[in-house]
């Protein structure tokens, strides 16, 4: 059972009706992890032709979270850091099995400087939550830091200075696996990859991790039919992390 507490007022009957449809019927139980797993691992070309691995840093760099936010809290490398109010690093376990990835900040991060703390954060918080996991036991963070005006998708110049942060959380964390929520940063990790509704729920590799994508938590606000898919997903996600 998932709790709805959280949620404002006047949107917790659509997620009611959203996360029911993603239990089932809301009393759906995880199968056992001895079932088959998920579709085999797919390598979708060369990932060094996205625009921000081009431009992207070596691997080397600060080494600890803590050491990489501070290098970067204050960075004015593209437009974006004129205009925020704050710099969303990310937040979770230093060392979680899993990382989600996202697009950008939208009001409420750019406002609290955490990612995935609005409408969209508070349901992937219940749906992590929904495969028995706590929020703080993952890592969350954005392909770009910094909020994009008017909460547009970010342009290709902003992915390419943002990048190397984004990289290097993935080497500190070492997680098992990467989630992508939605197409832009599908697309940035796996630059030949299909839309999100095609790519949702397969196995792909960026460098030496395992990413499986998945749709935009703000996209099943607004699609709450898809939220059966989105449930599909995440009992994969509880197979490869934690099996």
């Amino acid at each position: 059972h998932l709790n709805l507490a959280p949620l404002i007022p006047e949107e917790s009957h659509q997620l009611s009706r959203g996360l029911q449809a993603m239990m089932g019927k809301g009393t759906e139980r995880l199968p056992s992890l001895d079932q088959p797993a998920v579709a085999p691992l797919r390598k979708r070309g060369q990932d060094a032709s996205s625009v921000a691995i081009q431009h992207g840093a070596s691997s080397s760099g600060p080494g600890s979270l803590d050491e990489l936010n501070e290098q970067y809290c204050t960075c004015q490398r593209c437009p974006l850091g004129a205009s925020r109010t704050n710099f969303v690093f990310g937040v979770g376990h230093p060392q979680a099995a899993l990382l989600f990835i996202g697009e950008g900040p939208g009001a409420d991060e750019d406002r609290l400087g955490e990612p995935f703390v609005g409408r969209a954060g508070k349901l992937l918080t219940n749906m992590i939550q929904s495969i028995g996991i706590d929020r703080p036991e993952v890592y969350i963070a954005n392909i770009v830091k910094c909020r994009p005006p008017g909460n547009r998708n970010p342009h290709s110049e902003e992915i390419a200075k943002c990048f190397p942060i984004l990289r290097r959380q993935i080497e500190l964390v070492q997680p098992r696996l990467l989630v992508t929520l939605g197409n832009v940063p599908t697309r940035v990790l796996l630059p030949n990859a299909p839309g999100i509704t095609t790519s949702r729920g397969q196995l792909y590799s960026f460098q030496k991790w395992r990413v499986l994508p998945t749709f935009h938590p703000a996209y099943l606000l607004r699609n709450p039919s898809a939220m059966a898919l989105a449930w599909d997903d995440f009992k994969k996600i509880r197979h490869l992390c934690f099996e």
